[in-house]
């Protein structure tokens, strides 16, 4: 019989230990000699759902990174066009506004980081024809400033490199053109032409080391790589198409999306030879933006069926298993229960719950101390909350009776909005200030419920139902991908995933709980605390797939919710049971990869 080593002219190592996990451990095969088990580590790679942008459009330019993206110029509409001056840049979270372009336009191309970013060429005409755009514009974080212009006005070009050593290439005038610039932060001048002419080219790089593939027309698979001075051939993409997301290095890009004929949403990487498949975006469109690595991209709006506002997250990585510790944090000024927690872990946010009595209470968390700052307008308790530190939502919760009352925060005030559809208290709540979601929970009696409300800002609409009823919820994520996890007053871990659509069961918590708190995103979550029904300080994982318990608490605790990330937790209040003033910050290392069992002996 032929033998692992024969075959991979390799003997599987003999450990005590699994080794630490990193890509150079990839294909390799270990024998844990500790468990008892064979085991082998393969790289994963995935999209999956971001918070949508604020602004629907499509031949927008994108900038910066996965966690620190921009987004900027593009067309809202495409019958009559209407050209964009907007900018939004990407917390890894959620976006916001930044500074508008002094020139509306689309098919622009764009370079740099969010802090640091170069826009240039473009199309500003109200209709299809000659390009009408050289200008080009830098941006320091918040406002747009003149740079100076193109040689070759043009559209549908290339771009990479920074705010002071850009690159422009191809594009099109009357026709598909080869031209290079060069931009030293004042001044373009003339690179070499590329070998193939083309629009709609996708690039990533910097100037002296680029990358420009795809384009048209024809729809093309041809990559060139630059180095300062001289275009070259390399490997060819496995999808002809054009207007594609392209972001990372010369020797590690990632091609997402575009116009193969109809729209795409194959995804590729780049080695340096040779071009990859890897998993296809969720949604397939063309002429999106692009920004961040290979490893870790960024994919937002674009044309699929109508101009989109979606954006994904790209991740390739391998970590080791994901791990971390619970550590004190500073104290909340008052003991209090029952509370709901929005934020992150360095600027985080607790309002309402009972000390015992009703609070309207509202304090701010700087990553040591408590503030007080403006109370809710309405004392309550267990009511669903999502947002952030300085834009929240409070919804529902429980005063003397359930209530439907929802309140909006700017960072110093809390505001009436648009009530509920549905009067409920214990439900969970995901996403952001003008795109959340709230689902479970339910009035007096009963209160599981299986209702799930989407906000869009204004109002609030009716959407598609959990399967299982459900309070004393934990909830993490974003309107569009959310995770809805344990069940109450019947003890449970059952967890139920949100695709913008509907909602489908998906793998139980390993410890079955209620009155717990998580936070978190889909593929990324965190749970805590709870009640079994015995008061519990056990902690949780979540990857997308599966649960994986982690260290525990330092106090055992229920009746709060939690706030962050996968990798950096905040939990504030609760009760032991007495009522407590205790915050405690999680901080781990996600995982997106762990050593697979292969046999058990």
């Amino acid at each position: 019989m032929t033998t692992y080593n024969q075959l991979a002219g390799l003997r599987v190592n003999y450990l005590g230990s699994d080794p630490t996990l990193n890509t150079g451990n990839e294909g390799q095969v270990w024998y844990n000699s500790t468990s008892g088990t064979l085991k082998s580590l393969v790289q994963l790679k995935a999209w999956s759902a971001g918070s949508n942008m604020n602004t629907t459009r499509s031949a927008l330019a994108g900038a910066g990174t996965q966690t620190a993206g921009l987004g900027f110029g593009g067309t809202t509409s495409s019958a009559p066009l209407v050209n964009s001056n907007s900018t939004e840049q990407y917390s890894g979270y959620t976006w916001s506004a930044g500074g508008n372009l002094a020139t509306a336009r689309r098919k622009l191309a764009g370079a740099g980081t969010q802090t640091a970013a170069l826009a240039f060429g473009g199309a500003n005409n109200p209709a299809p024809g000659t390009p009408t755009v050289t200008a080009t514009e830098e941006y320091n974080g918040s406002t747009w400033g003149p740079g100076g212009n193109l040689g070759t006005a043009r559209y549908a070009s290339g771009g990479a490199g920074t705010q002071t050593a850009g690159l422009a290439f191809g594009g099109y005038t009357t026709t598909a053109v080869v031209n290079t610039e060069e931009y030293d932060g004042s001044v373009w001048t003339a690179g070499g032409n590329l070998g193939t002419a083309r629009y709609g080219v996708a690039g990533a790089g910097i100037q002296t080391s680029a990358l420009a593939f795809g384009g048209a027309a024809p729809f093309k698979t041809a990559t060139e790589e630059y180095d300062g001075s001289s275009w070259t051939a390399g490997g060819n993409m496995n999808t002809a198409r054009s207007y594609s997301a392209g972001c990372g290095t010369q020797t590690s890009a990632l091609a997402a999306g575009g116009n193969a004929g109809t729209n795409s949403s194959a995804t590729e990487q780049y080695d340096g030879t040779s071009w990859n498949n890897v998993p296809s975006m969720t949604t397939a469109r063309r002429q999106l933006g692009g920004a961040g690595t290979a490893p870790a991209g960024l994919g937002f709006g674009g044309y699929a069926t109508a101009n989109t506002n979606a954006t994904e997250e790209f991740n390739s990585t391998i970590f080791s298993p994901a791990t971390g510790a619970w550590a004190s944090g500073g104290n909340l000024p008052a003991a209090i229960g029952q509370n709901t927690a929005t934020g992150t872990q360095t600027a985080g946010l607790s309002f309402g719950g009972r000390t015992p009595a009703l609070s309207n209470a509202t304090n701010k968390y700087d990553g040591t101390t408590w503030t007080a700052t403006g109370n809710l307008g309405t004392a309550r308790y267990q009511s669903a909350g999502f947002g952030t530190q300085t834009a929240s939502i409070n919804a529902g919760g429980l005063t003397t009776v359930a209530t439907a009352n929802t309140e909006s925060f700017n960072g110093s005030t809390w505001s009436p909005v648009t009530s509920l559809n549905t009067v409920r208290y214990f439900a969970g709540g995901a996403g952001t200030q003008t795109a959340g979601l709230v689902f479970g929970g339910g009035a007096l009696t009963p209160h599981p419920g299986v209702a799930t409300e989407s906000w869009n800002g204004t109002s609030w609409t009716t959407v598609n139902s959990l399967n299982t009823g459900r309070s004393m919820t934990t909830g993490f994520g974003l309107q569009t991908a959310a995770i809805a996890a344990s069940n109450g007053p019947s003890v449970s871990g059952a967890t139920e995933s949100w695709n913008g659509t509907s909602w489908t069961s998906v793998n139980s918590m390993n410890t079955a709980r209620k009155y717990l708190g998580g936070c978190g995103i889909q593929t990324a979550g965190l749970v805590f605390g709870g009640a079994t029904p015995s008061i519990t300080a056990a902690t949780e994982l979540w990857d997308g797939t599966n649960w994986s318990s982690a260290p525990p608490m330092t106090t055992a605790r229920f009746t709060f919710t939690g706030s962050g990330t996968q990798a950096a937790g905040l939990q504030a209040g609760g009760q032991t049971p007495s009522f407590t003033n205790i915050t405690e910050e999680w901080n781990g290392t996600p995982s997106t990869g762990t050593a697979s069992t292969l046999t058990t002996s």
